[in-house]
Protein backbone atom coordinates (compact mmCIF):
# COMPACT_ATOMS: atom_id res chain seq x y z
CA UNK A 1 0.00 0.00 0.00
CA UNK A 2 1.47 3.00 -1.22
CA UNK A 3 0.20 5.36 1.35
CA UNK A 4 0.93 3.18 4.24
CA UNK A 5 5.05 2.20 2.96
CA UNK A 6 5.59 6.30 2.46
CA UNK A 7 4.09 7.15 5.92
CA UNK A 8 6.14 4.09 7.81
CA UNK A 9 8.85 5.83 6.50
CA UNK A 10 8.60 9.11 6.76
CA UNK A 11 8.04 7.99 10.51
CA UNK A 12 11.23 6.10 10.54
CA UNK A 13 13.12 9.18 12.29
CA UNK A 14 10.33 9.37 14.77
CA UNK A 15 10.79 5.55 15.57
CA UNK A 16 14.39 5.88 16.38
CA UNK A 17 13.48 9.24 18.36
CA UNK A 18 11.71 7.52 20.74
CA UNK A 19 13.48 4.07 20.90
CA UNK A 20 16.90 6.55 21.91
CA UNK A 21 14.15 7.80 24.44
CA UNK A 22 13.32 4.38 26.07
CA UNK A 23 17.12 3.96 26.10
CA UNK A 24 17.59 6.78 28.36
CA UNK A 25 14.83 6.06 30.34
CA UNK A 26 15.92 2.53 30.72
CA UNK A 27 19.90 3.85 32.25
CA UNK A 28 18.19 6.31 34.52
CA UNK A 29 15.73 3.26 35.56
CA UNK A 30 19.11 0.72 35.66
CA UNK A 31 16.51 -1.63 33.73
CA UNK A 32 18.15 -3.65 30.92
CA UNK A 33 15.45 -3.15 28.40
CA UNK A 34 17.61 -3.89 25.21
CA UNK A 35 19.89 -6.45 24.37
CA UNK A 36 21.84 -5.25 21.12
CA UNK A 37 21.68 -8.77 19.49
CA UNK A 38 17.66 -9.13 20.13
CA UNK A 39 17.28 -5.12 19.06
CA UNK A 40 19.14 -5.49 15.34
CA UNK A 41 17.36 -8.83 15.05
CA UNK A 42 13.88 -6.66 15.69
CA UNK A 43 14.59 -4.34 13.21
CA UNK A 44 15.91 -6.55 10.65
CA UNK A 45 12.39 -8.03 10.35
CA UNK A 46 11.08 -4.60 10.29
CA UNK A 47 12.87 -4.11 7.42
CA UNK A 48 13.18 -6.86 5.60
CA UNK A 49 8.98 -6.78 5.21
CA UNK A 50 9.18 -3.33 4.35
CA UNK A 51 11.20 -4.41 1.35
CA UNK A 52 9.04 -7.29 0.57
CA UNK A 53 5.95 -4.90 0.70
CA UNK A 54 7.25 -2.82 -2.16
CA UNK A 55 6.36 -5.82 -4.27
CA UNK A 56 3.15 -7.52 -2.14
CA UNK A 57 1.72 -3.98 -2.22
CA UNK A 58 0.84 -3.89 -5.82
CA UNK A 59 -1.33 -6.72 -5.63
CA UNK A 60 -2.62 -6.27 -2.53
CA UNK A 61 -3.50 -2.26 -3.80
CA UNK A 62 -4.92 -4.10 -6.96
CA UNK A 63 -7.42 -6.37 -5.59
CA UNK A 64 -8.92 -4.29 -2.85
CA UNK A 65 -9.34 -0.96 -5.60
CA UNK A 66 -10.60 -3.62 -7.79
CA UNK A 67 -13.47 -4.32 -5.59
CA UNK A 68 -14.23 -1.06 -4.50
CA UNK A 69 -14.35 0.16 -8.35
CA UNK A 70 -16.48 -2.89 -9.50
CA UNK A 71 -18.48 -4.55 -6.91
CA UNK A 72 -18.54 -1.87 -4.00
CA UNK A 73 -22.09 -1.61 -2.63
CA UNK A 74 -22.46 1.79 -1.72
CA UNK A 75 -21.22 4.76 -2.76
CA UNK A 76 -19.79 6.29 0.02
CA UNK A 77 -18.89 10.30 0.70
CA UNK A 78 -15.09 10.19 2.32
CA UNK A 79 -15.41 13.90 3.20
CA UNK A 80 -17.91 12.69 6.06
CA UNK A 81 -16.38 12.31 9.77
CA UNK A 82 -18.95 9.74 10.52
CA UNK A 83 -17.95 8.09 7.19
CA UNK A 84 -14.34 8.15 9.11
CA UNK A 85 -15.40 6.69 12.05
CA UNK A 86 -17.24 4.16 10.72
CA UNK A 87 -14.03 2.83 8.58
CA UNK A 88 -11.64 3.45 11.32
CA UNK A 89 -14.17 0.76 13.38
CA UNK A 90 -14.27 -0.99 10.50
CA UNK A 91 -10.71 -1.80 10.23
CA UNK A 92 -10.22 -2.34 14.07
CA UNK A 93 -13.11 -4.98 13.72
CA UNK A 94 -10.66 -6.81 11.00
CA UNK A 95 -8.05 -6.45 12.62
CA UNK A 96 -9.49 -8.08 15.33
CA UNK A 97 -10.40 -11.03 13.69
CA UNK A 98 -7.31 -11.50 11.52
CA UNK A 99 -5.46 -11.22 14.89
CA UNK A 100 -7.53 -13.44 16.73
CA UNK A 101 -7.17 -16.12 14.17
CA UNK A 102 -3.90 -15.89 13.14
CA UNK A 103 -3.01 -16.75 17.18
CA UNK A 104 -5.70 -19.94 16.79
CA UNK A 105 -4.85 -21.78 13.36
CA UNK A 106 -1.72 -23.11 12.67
CA UNK A 107 -0.95 -22.16 9.14
CA UNK A 108 -1.64 -18.55 9.95
CA UNK A 109 0.28 -18.40 12.85
CA UNK A 110 3.30 -19.11 10.48
CA UNK A 111 2.86 -15.28 8.92
CA UNK A 112 2.22 -13.86 12.65
CA UNK A 113 4.65 -15.55 14.84
CA UNK A 114 7.65 -13.64 14.41
CA UNK A 115 6.16 -10.01 15.91
CA UNK A 116 5.93 -12.38 19.05
CA UNK A 117 9.72 -14.06 19.02
CA UNK A 118 11.86 -11.58 20.89
CA UNK A 119 12.14 -12.56 24.45
CA UNK A 120 12.31 -8.64 25.38
CA UNK A 121 9.71 -6.28 25.40
CA UNK A 122 10.59 -2.26 23.80
CA UNK A 123 9.81 -0.12 20.81
CA UNK A 124 11.91 -2.07 18.79
CA UNK A 125 9.56 -5.39 18.94
CA UNK A 126 6.69 -3.04 17.57
CA UNK A 127 9.16 -2.74 13.89
CA UNK A 128 9.46 -6.69 14.10
CA UNK A 129 7.06 -7.92 11.67
CA UNK A 130 6.73 -11.14 9.68
CA UNK A 131 7.47 -10.63 6.22
CA UNK A 132 4.53 -12.19 4.53
CA UNK A 133 2.08 -11.46 7.15
CA UNK A 134 0.45 -8.58 4.71
CA UNK A 135 -0.97 -11.55 2.38
CA UNK A 136 -3.03 -12.87 5.50
CA UNK A 137 -4.20 -9.74 6.93
CA UNK A 138 -5.09 -7.58 4.26
CA UNK A 139 -7.62 -10.37 2.91
CA UNK A 140 -9.75 -9.49 6.61
CA UNK A 141 -9.87 -5.80 4.91
CA UNK A 142 -11.61 -6.83 1.63
CA UNK A 143 -15.33 -6.55 2.77
CA UNK A 144 -14.56 -2.81 3.66
CA UNK A 145 -14.00 -2.52 -0.26
CA UNK A 146 -17.37 -4.28 -1.24
CA UNK A 147 -19.34 -1.62 1.73
CA UNK A 148 -17.67 1.02 -0.55
CA UNK A 149 -14.53 2.58 1.43
CA UNK A 150 -12.18 3.82 -1.05
CA UNK A 151 -8.95 2.37 -1.47
CA UNK A 152 -6.69 6.13 -0.79
CA UNK A 153 -8.77 6.09 2.23
CA UNK A 154 -8.51 2.81 3.63
CA UNK A 155 -4.94 3.12 3.13
CA UNK A 156 -4.78 6.14 5.14
CA UNK A 157 -7.00 5.13 7.74
CA UNK A 158 -4.87 1.79 8.37
CA UNK A 159 -1.60 3.78 8.55
CA UNK A 160 -2.88 5.30 11.26
CA UNK A 161 -3.91 1.98 12.97
CA UNK A 162 -0.80 0.75 12.30
CA UNK A 163 1.48 3.46 13.58
CA UNK A 164 -1.10 3.66 17.03
CA UNK A 165 0.54 -0.05 17.66
CA UNK A 166 4.01 1.41 18.34
CA UNK A 167 3.97 3.25 21.34
CA UNK A 168 2.16 0.31 23.23
CA UNK A 169 5.02 -1.72 22.53
CA UNK A 170 6.70 -0.73 26.00
CA UNK A 171 7.55 -1.59 29.63
CA UNK A 172 8.02 2.53 30.55
CA UNK A 173 4.38 3.41 30.65
CA UNK A 174 2.23 1.59 33.69
CA UNK A 175 -1.39 1.44 33.18
CA UNK A 176 -3.40 4.61 32.45
CA UNK A 177 -6.35 6.12 34.02
CA UNK A 178 -9.45 3.19 33.90
CA UNK A 179 -11.38 5.14 31.20
CA UNK A 180 -8.70 4.96 28.73
CA UNK A 181 -7.84 1.49 29.59
CA UNK A 182 -11.51 -0.06 29.31
CA UNK A 183 -11.90 1.52 25.61
CA UNK A 184 -8.00 1.43 24.03
CA UNK A 185 -5.28 -0.95 23.47
CA UNK A 186 -3.03 0.24 26.28
CA UNK A 187 0.86 -1.15 26.71
CA UNK A 188 -0.64 -2.88 30.04
CA UNK A 189 -2.91 -4.52 27.74
CA UNK A 190 -0.25 -5.80 24.82
CA UNK A 191 2.36 -6.60 27.57
CA UNK A 192 -0.20 -9.21 27.78
CA UNK A 193 -0.70 -10.03 24.87
CA UNK A 194 3.00 -10.78 24.09
CA UNK A 195 2.88 -13.16 27.15
CA UNK A 196 4.13 -16.38 27.28
CA UNK A 197 2.15 -17.15 30.69
CA UNK A 198 -0.42 -19.84 30.55
CA UNK A 199 -3.40 -17.11 31.37
CA UNK A 200 -2.35 -14.60 29.04
CA UNK A 201 -2.00 -16.93 26.11
CA UNK A 202 -3.70 -15.83 23.22
CA UNK A 203 -5.10 -12.52 24.67
CA UNK A 204 -5.86 -9.20 23.91
CA UNK A 205 -5.63 -9.09 19.88
CA UNK A 206 -7.08 -5.61 19.58
CA UNK A 207 -5.29 -2.59 17.27
CA UNK A 208 -6.59 0.33 18.33
CA UNK A 209 -9.49 -0.42 20.73
CA UNK A 210 -9.27 -2.90 23.25
CA UNK A 211 -13.37 -3.32 22.61
CA UNK A 212 -14.01 -5.73 20.55
CA UNK A 213 -11.23 -8.44 23.14
CA UNK A 214 -14.29 -7.35 26.01
CA UNK A 215 -16.94 -8.34 23.51
CA UNK A 216 -15.54 -11.71 22.35
CA UNK A 217 -14.36 -12.83 25.47
CA UNK A 218 -10.59 -12.48 24.80
CA UNK A 219 -9.49 -9.71 27.12
CA UNK A 220 -6.90 -10.32 29.69
CA UNK A 221 -5.94 -7.47 32.44
CA UNK A 222 -2.56 -7.25 33.19
CA UNK A 223 -1.94 -9.37 36.80
CA UNK A 224 1.23 -11.21 36.93
CA UNK A 225 4.33 -10.82 35.58
CA UNK A 226 5.23 -11.00 31.87
CA UNK A 227 7.07 -13.38 30.30
CA UNK A 228 7.96 -12.93 26.73
CA UNK A 229 8.21 -14.65 23.61
CA UNK A 230 7.11 -17.74 22.14
CA UNK A 231 6.75 -21.06 23.89
CA UNK A 232 9.08 -23.21 21.41
CA UNK A 233 11.88 -21.13 20.88
CA UNK A 234 13.35 -20.95 17.36
CA UNK A 235 16.89 -19.71 18.98
CA UNK A 236 18.03 -18.45 15.83
CA UNK A 237 18.92 -14.05 15.23
CA UNK A 238 18.83 -15.00 11.27
CA UNK A 239 15.73 -13.08 10.18
CA UNK A 240 15.05 -15.38 7.24
CA UNK A 241 14.97 -18.32 9.22
CA UNK A 242 12.65 -16.41 11.74
CA UNK A 243 10.34 -15.72 9.07
CA UNK A 244 10.22 -19.81 7.81
CA UNK A 245 10.84 -22.24 10.76
CA UNK A 246 7.59 -22.74 11.53
CA UNK A 247 6.26 -23.16 8.40
CA UNK A 248 9.01 -25.77 7.89
CA UNK A 249 8.16 -27.30 10.90
CA UNK A 250 4.86 -26.87 9.51
CA UNK A 251 5.36 -28.68 6.39
CA UNK A 252 7.32 -31.29 8.18
CA UNK A 253 4.31 -32.46 10.19
CA UNK A 254 1.58 -32.52 7.49
CA UNK A 255 4.01 -35.25 5.80
CA UNK A 256 4.40 -36.93 8.15
CA UNK A 257 0.47 -37.14 8.62
CA UNK A 258 -0.59 -40.46 7.29
CA UNK A 259 -4.29 -39.22 6.01
CA UNK A 260 -6.02 -35.91 4.66
CA UNK A 261 -7.90 -35.47 7.97
CA UNK A 262 -5.52 -35.74 10.01
CA UNK A 263 -2.92 -33.28 7.93
CA UNK A 264 -5.89 -30.69 7.61
CA UNK A 265 -6.32 -30.89 11.37
CA UNK A 266 -2.61 -29.81 11.18
CA UNK A 267 -3.13 -26.97 9.61
CA UNK A 268 -6.17 -25.59 11.26
CA UNK A 269 -5.85 -26.41 14.49
CA UNK A 270 -4.23 -24.23 17.22
CA UNK A 271 -0.32 -23.62 16.91
CA UNK A 272 1.57 -26.79 17.36
CA UNK A 273 -0.75 -29.36 17.29
CA UNK A 274 -0.32 -32.72 16.42
CA UNK A 275 -1.87 -36.31 17.22
CA UNK A 276 1.31 -37.76 17.85
CA UNK A 277 2.81 -36.01 20.68
CA UNK A 278 1.33 -34.10 23.84
CA UNK A 279 2.59 -30.56 24.98
CA UNK A 280 4.66 -30.37 27.23
CA UNK A 281 3.90 -28.24 30.28
CA UNK A 282 4.83 -24.76 29.76
CA UNK A 283 6.79 -23.13 32.89
CA UNK A 284 7.08 -19.42 32.43
CA UNK A 285 9.40 -19.40 36.00
CA UNK A 286 11.74 -21.76 33.57
CA UNK A 287 11.84 -19.62 30.79
CA UNK A 288 15.61 -18.96 29.47
CA UNK A 289 15.93 -16.42 26.98
CA UNK A 290 18.13 -16.90 23.98
CA UNK A 291 21.17 -15.32 23.41
CA UNK A 292 24.91 -15.22 21.91
CA UNK A 293 27.82 -14.01 22.40
CA UNK A 294 30.14 -12.31 20.05
CA UNK A 295 33.34 -10.05 20.45
CA UNK A 296 32.71 -6.73 21.09
CA UNK A 297 34.24 -5.50 17.85
CA UNK A 298 32.27 -7.66 15.35
CA UNK A 299 29.54 -5.70 17.44
CA UNK A 300 30.58 -2.14 16.32
CA UNK A 301 31.20 -4.19 12.65
CA UNK A 302 27.41 -4.94 12.57
CA UNK A 303 26.38 -1.78 14.06
CA UNK A 304 28.31 -0.01 11.51
CA UNK A 305 27.33 -1.88 8.34
CA UNK A 306 23.52 -2.19 10.09
CA UNK A 307 23.06 1.88 9.67
CA UNK A 308 24.01 1.24 6.03
CA UNK A 309 21.60 -1.32 5.51
CA UNK A 310 18.90 0.74 6.93
CA UNK A 311 19.70 4.31 5.28
CA UNK A 312 19.79 2.06 2.16
CA UNK A 313 16.77 0.31 3.14
CA UNK A 314 14.98 3.80 4.07
CA UNK A 315 16.29 5.54 0.29
CA UNK A 316 14.78 1.80 -1.34
CA UNK A 317 11.57 2.63 -0.04
CA UNK A 318 11.15 6.14 -1.07
CA UNK A 319 12.58 5.32 -4.45
CA UNK A 320 11.28 2.00 -5.76
CA UNK A 321 8.09 3.51 -7.34
CA UNK A 322 10.57 5.57 -9.68
CA UNK A 323 12.71 2.45 -10.19
CA UNK A 324 12.59 -0.52 -12.83
CA UNK A 325 11.37 -3.41 -11.46
CA UNK A 326 14.66 -5.40 -12.20
CA UNK A 327 16.51 -2.81 -10.03
CA UNK A 328 14.18 -2.80 -7.21
CA UNK A 329 14.28 -6.62 -7.46
CA UNK A 330 18.70 -6.92 -7.23
CA UNK A 331 17.97 -4.06 -4.48
CA UNK A 332 15.89 -5.92 -2.70
CA UNK A 333 17.65 -8.90 -2.47
CA UNK A 334 21.25 -7.44 -1.43
CA UNK A 335 19.05 -5.79 1.51
CA UNK A 336 17.76 -8.97 2.48
CA UNK A 337 21.06 -11.23 2.13
CA UNK A 338 22.80 -8.03 4.10
CA UNK A 339 19.89 -8.81 6.96
CA UNK A 340 20.58 -12.82 7.22
CA UNK A 341 24.62 -12.33 7.27
CA UNK A 342 24.35 -10.30 10.06
CA UNK A 343 22.00 -12.31 11.56
CA UNK A 344 24.70 -14.88 10.86
CA UNK A 345 27.43 -13.10 12.58
CA UNK A 346 25.56 -13.25 15.83
CA UNK A 347 25.09 -16.81 15.83
CA UNK A 348 28.71 -17.30 14.44
CA UNK A 349 28.31 -18.68 11.42
CA UNK A 350 30.99 -19.59 9.22
CA UNK A 351 28.82 -19.54 6.00
CA UNK A 352 28.30 -16.00 7.10
CA UNK A 353 31.55 -14.81 7.75
CA UNK A 354 32.13 -15.91 3.79
CA UNK A 355 29.02 -14.94 2.96
CA UNK A 356 30.05 -11.15 4.14
CA UNK A 357 32.87 -11.14 2.41
CA UNK A 358 31.54 -11.68 -0.44
CA UNK A 359 28.39 -9.36 0.26
CA UNK A 360 30.88 -6.59 0.41
CA UNK A 361 32.63 -7.29 -3.18
CA UNK A 362 29.40 -7.60 -4.89
CA UNK A 363 28.29 -3.90 -3.62
CA UNK A 364 31.45 -2.22 -4.42
CA UNK A 365 31.14 -4.18 -8.13
CA UNK A 366 27.76 -3.08 -8.23
CA UNK A 367 28.44 0.64 -6.85
CA UNK A 368 31.44 0.74 -9.22
CA UNK A 369 29.38 -0.80 -12.34
CA UNK A 370 26.73 2.06 -11.99
CA UNK A 371 28.61 4.97 -11.23
CA UNK A 372 31.67 4.59 -13.10
CA UNK A 373 34.96 5.57 -12.79
CA UNK A 374 34.41 8.29 -10.66
CA UNK A 375 35.46 9.81 -7.19
CA UNK A 376 32.34 8.65 -6.03
CA UNK A 377 32.81 5.05 -6.92
CA UNK A 378 36.22 4.86 -5.70
CA UNK A 379 35.90 6.36 -2.20
CA UNK A 380 32.92 3.61 -1.97
CA UNK A 381 34.94 0.50 -3.07
CA UNK A 382 37.51 1.70 -0.99
CA UNK A 383 34.95 2.22 2.14
CA UNK A 384 34.23 -1.76 1.16
CA UNK A 385 37.47 -2.49 1.20
CA UNK A 386 38.02 -1.27 4.56
CA UNK A 387 34.73 -2.86 6.18
CA UNK A 388 36.51 -6.30 4.89
CA UNK A 389 39.23 -4.86 6.82
CA UNK A 390 37.97 -3.66 10.08
CA UNK A 391 35.91 -7.54 9.67
CA UNK A 392 38.85 -9.32 9.32
CA UNK A 393 41.01 -7.62 12.30
CA UNK A 394 37.69 -8.51 14.69
CA UNK A 395 37.82 -12.29 13.23
CA UNK A 396 40.68 -13.33 15.55
CA UNK A 397 38.36 -14.01 18.59
CA UNK A 398 35.43 -15.00 16.08
CA UNK A 399 34.66 -19.07 17.01
CA UNK A 400 32.95 -20.32 13.98
CA UNK A 401 30.28 -22.70 14.37
CA UNK A 402 28.50 -24.67 11.49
Amino acid sequence: MDGAINLIALSIPLFFLLIGLELIIGKLQKTQLYRFNDAITNLSCGIGQQVLSVFFKVVIILVYNHIYLNYSLFTINNGSVLVWIGLFLGIDFCYYWFHRLAHEISFMWGSHVVHHQSEEYNLSVALRQGWFQPLFSNLFYLPLAFLGFSTTLFVVINSLQTLYQFWIHTKTINKLPPPIEYIFNTPSHHRVHHGVNPKYIDRNHGGTLIIFDRMFGTFQAEEEEVVYGVTQQPNSWNPLWLNVEYWVSLYQNVQRADNWKTKMQILLKEPGWTPWQEHPTFSATAFKKYDTTVPNGLNYYILFQYVLVLLGATLFLFSAEKMPFLANLITGLIIIWSLVNLGGLFESKRWAMYAEYLRLLVVAALVTTLLGPTVYASWVLIGCMIGVLFFSVWLSGYRLSN
